[in-house]
């Protein structure tokens, strides 16, 4: 059995290949989040919309076509809230976290674990209700405070304690 190296990569066959960048792995946020929001958008804009038809109605046939402008903001709403929340991610590094969002204009946070002060996990009425909870990091600059929505609570709270861990163990060493 042969255990010299392996063709012209310069590292031995029985050792994997070590990976020279810290690639981030991006986690989504679950799909409760989208029904959450879109059960919202539905309420919300179907009660405006039948308010509007009603009085439309009692102001005559042509006023009652208003209502169609609730339904057509509800069915551009629909796609832009898919938009929205496929466009959320977050990844855990070996030095910071990195969180991602946006569809037109992207904007990526990068936490460092030492420079984080304080790691939340909150959850509205309505958010509980849907099961969900969000992670709300404070650092000293208030620039870089982030905030990760919808998740599910139990992964709130280990990413809560995990990240409180990593800044604990990164602040330390300051």
């Amino acid at each position: 059995m042969e255990t010299g190296t392996s063709g012209d990569t310069g590292r031995t066959a029985d050792r994997p290949a070590r990976r020279t960048t810290d690639e981030p792995v991006w986690t989504g946020l679950p799909p409760g989040l989208l029904r959450m929001r879109r059960l919202l958008l539905v309420v919300w804009l179907g009660l405006l919309a039948v308010a509007t038809a009603l009085l439309g109605l009692l102001a005559g046939p042509a006023w009652a076509a208003l209502a169609l402008l609730p339904l057509a903001v509800l069915l551009w709403g629909w796609s832009m809230l898919g938009r929205n929340w496929r466009s959320w991610r977050y990844a855990e590094r070996s030095d910071d976290l990195l969180i991602s969002r946006g569809v037109l204009w992207r904007e990526e946070t990068v936490v460092p674990y030492g420079r984080m002060q304080l790691v939340e996990v909150t959850s509205g009425p309505v958010e509980r209700h849907f099961g969900l909870a969000s992670v709300q990091l404070h650092t000293a600059a208030a620039a870089t405070d982030a905030r990760i929505p919808g998740l599910d609570p139990a992964e709130a709270e280990r990413l809560r304690d995990r990240l409180t861990e990593l800044g604990e163990a990164r602040s330390a060493g300051l």
